[in-house]
């Protein structure tokens, strides 16, 4: 993986459809919380920074192991297990245990790894081989590659469509891959240089740096096809899109992020940050944006509503975190286990107008449906007699992430899903 500092010498020349099953849980409590983990991959010490989102201070540093090079960073929906690329040849997949915050196992992959994304419903993840031109899928159960796809030149970013069906991979160009056939399905000119890629909530558009024109390009992903060049800052590297998908972040070499607003597709604000900044990730909650400074060794902590850094965090050192390095999954504080996921399934999803469950959980049983944003504040309920399949009217709610609770006197079942 050519590192940053080099592409801006050197111009990238030289080293370098079936609805989405989330994991459920059966929950014996009705209240819902959220914990926030930020996983920032620190190269020379070959380490990576937990940092408490809540507090904004590290909570502990793991140890990655002698001769990696941790750069892009992954962490699954349900926050059990963080992925982290080691940008060596062979390159690695250094996998991390939650719990214990230790590395519990390392997948060989293609040379020199960066970008790395895991899809939405946790089973595979998929790893950019910057040297080898190709993508790594890996199974996240059994931690092994189960095949490895060629696509454009030097790929580094990589991100997955919130339905799990497509993969956007910024290579010299960008490549699609479909997910069914594990095939490259498309090939979009996105301008010379793309870098970092993200895919915004709703699955409609993908956003590509391309840091050889400073721009950022937006992909219409029902029609593959660039649908606006967006002029940023110099040499933009990592890209991140808030919940709601309103705004895109962009990390400039010249030490800003670009605040880009999508419904007119201009740069709305510029915020200084620390020297270099890499990877960019916006809390769940879209309150926060976290910066990843390469050469001043810290992350700045942006409050979204001002613009302005509320935060500077010191971590390790030449921190990168490409990717999406914060950690958001439900929790309970009460003991829970998990169902089948065949006994639920909502789609589509995303969802748009309309929202269908279909579960055989419950059986001709009175039921709650509620439904909760990020914060665990409920947005929707309603009481109903259960039968095998629902159908909702969700037109009003904004774009973002939503929490389906389905709750009677057995318990209840949890779902998330995306208004698009």
């Amino acid at each position: 993986m050519i590192k940053p500092l080099q592409q801006i010498s050197n111009n990238k020349t030289g080293n370098r459809t079936m609805p989405v099953l989330f994991t459920l849980t059966l929950i014996l409590t009705s209240m819902i919380g959220l914990a926030q983990t930020a996983y920032i991959t620190n190269r020379a010490d070959k380490t990576v920074s937990v940092i408490n989102v809540a507090t904004n201070t590290v909570s502990a540093t793991i140890p990655v192991g002698i001769g990696t090079n941790p750069f892009g960073v992954s962490v699954i929906p349900d926050g059990t297990k963080v992925y982290v690329t080691n940008d060596n040849s062979p390159g690695t997949v250094s996998v991390i245990n939650t719990s214990t915050n230790i590395v519990s196992a390392t997948i060989t992959v293609g040379s020199n790894p960066g970008g790395v994304c895991v899809s939405p419903d946790g089973g595979t993840l998929y790893v950019a081989n910057y040297f080898d031109n190709s993508v790594s899928v890996i199974n996240t159960s059994t931690n092994s590659v189960l095949t490895t796809i060629k696509v454009g030149n030097f790929p580094a970013g990589v991100s997955v469509t919130p339905d799990g069906t497509k993969v956007y991979v910024a290579a010299n160009n960008v490549s699609v891959i479909n997910t069914t056939t594990n095939t490259v399905s498309d090939t979009i000119i996105a301008g010379a240089g793309p870098y970092g890629v993200s895919v915004s909530p709703d699955g409609n558009k993908v956003y590509i740096t391309d840091e050889s024109s400073d721009s950022v390009r937006v992909i219409n992903t029902a029609t593959n096809a660039v649908s606006a060049a967006i002029t940023v800052g110099n040499h933009p590297y990592g890209v991140t899109v808030s919940p709601d998908g309103s705004i895109v972040y962009v990390a400039i070499s010249n030490n800003s992020i670009s605040v880009i607003n999508t419904a007119t597709n201009s740069v709305s604000a510029t915020i200084p940050v620390g020297s270099l900044p890499i990877g960019v990730s916006v809390s769940p909650d879209g309150i926060k944006l976290y910066a990843v400074n390469e050469y001043s060794n810290t992350v700045s902590v942006i409050n979204t509503t001002t613009n302005t850094v509320s935060a500077t965090i010191p971590v390790g050192n030449f921190p990168t975190a490409f990717g999406n390095f914060i950690s958001t999954h439900t929790i309970t504080g009460i003991a829970s286990i998990n169902i089948e996921p065949s006994s639920i399934s909502i789609y589509p999803n995303p969802a748009t107008n309309q929202l269908t469950i279909h579960t055989s959980s419950f059986h001709n049983e009175a039921a709650t449906i509620s439904i909760m944003n990020v914060l665990g504040e409920v947005m929707h309920e309603e009481k109903v007699k259960w039968s095998n399949e629902i159908s909702m009217n969700i037109n009003n709610f904004s774009a973002g992430i939503y929490f389906l609770q389905l709750k009677s006197e057995s318990g209840s079942v949890m779902k998330r899903f995306v208004k698009g």
